[in-house]
């Protein structure tokens, strides 16, 4: 049965070590919820995870994650001249993709191309580790999250039954992300489409399938298409530590924030309703409004310095392509 094939490709004969491991009591629950739940084979499964080695790398990695630099650091790490470089080109070789999908979901053709070079350089830096190892390790080594990433583990197996996955074989980031796009399983099963029409999405090889997966992700959440993302302003001499404890939802409107003191260095509709957030530049705190097309970005990765480069990285991008007499067509 393939679906079963999928799930012990490459496993060890029975004679061997790993093949006569015993599996902790935890990840034994883990199997039967899943054989009683979507009726997996139970032996099959624990072939699989007797083959999942630790990798405490996993648990230092998310412990420390990179988004957590302060801005300028953070920035220049993500908005140097070569991956500004290979954005336009990975834009130009993908214009009619990229067109027909700012079209279809409304995200602009910037906002998706930065996003996939944010997350993996266009495709050249998808990840090591294998995704059953590093989402094993969170699922049941990473007391913090450990329910999440038990509900990605459990999407990844879904995602290799249906997809025909080697499972033992499949690599992505340290928290489990795959392909050009970087998705976890949830949303590489809810999200990703088919744009190229081969019958499946790949988000592996196939820039176009990653391209309207990136723009149906933002849809998804809510993108506004044509509205603004994020604007500098100016806080004045108010109390405004009430506002930035909000959270990065957007949450009080542009003109209560006016009246408290706040001021949009760019002019904004007074009546749409923004988050305010700091970025910690080189030469201090700068305070900038997020409008709903940034905390849409930060649906892809919880981190406002995360959007943040995805925003600027795309008004590069845009700049350069406009600027170009070799401007994609639209």
């Amino acid at each position: 049965m393939a679906l079963v094939a999928a799930l012990v490709l490459g496993c060890v004969g029975p004679t061997s070590a790993l093949a006569q491991r015993q599996l902790r009591p935890d990840i034994e629950l883990f199997i039967d919820d899943m054989a009683r739940k979507h009726r997996f084979d139970r032996a099959a499964l624990r072939r699989v995870f007797r083959q999942a080695q630790p990798r405490p790398a996993v648990i230092r990695a998310i412990s420390t994650p990179g988004t957590a630099r302060p801005w300028h650091e953070f920035r220049s790490r993500y908005l140097d001249e070569a991956r500004i470089a290979a954005g336009v080109s990975f834009w130009r070789d993908n214009a009619a993709a990229l067109a027909r999908a700012s079209r279809e979901y409304g995200v602009p053709e910037e906002i998706i191309v930065a996003t996939i070079g944010i997350e993996t350089l266009y495709g050249h830096q998808t990840g090591s580790f294998k995704v059953l190892e590093a989402l094993t390790m969170l699922a049941f080594d990473y007391p913090q999250r450990a329910d999440f990433f038990r509900g990605e583990l459990e999407e990844f197996l879904l995602l290799a039954r249906e997809a025909e996955l080697d499972i033992l074989a499949v690599r992505g980031s340290y928290a489990g992300a795959m392909g050009l796009p970087q998705f976890l399983p949830s949303s590489y099963r809810k999200y990703a489409v088919d744009f190229d029409g081969d019958g499946k999405p790949n988000l592996w090889g196939e820039a176009v399938d990653a391209i309207g997966s990136v723009a149906n992700y933002y849809r998804s959440f809510g993108w506004q298409p044509g509205a603004p993302i994020a604007v500098r302003a100016d806080p004045g001499k108010s109390d405004i530590e009430e506002v930035l404890a909000g959270g990065i939802k957007p949450h009080v409107r542009i003109g209560a924030l006016k009246s408290r003191g706040v001021i949009p260095l760019v002019p904004v509709d007074e009546e749409a309703e923004v988050t305010l957030f700091t970025l910690e530049a080189e030469d201090g705190l700068q305070y900038w409004l997020g409008l709903q097309n940034f905390y849409v970005i930060t649906r892809y990765n919880r981190s406002v310095n995360y959007a943040m480069a995805v925003y600027e990285l795309a008004r590069e991008l845009r700049t350069l392509v406009n600027s170009n007499s070799e401007t994609p067509p639209q």
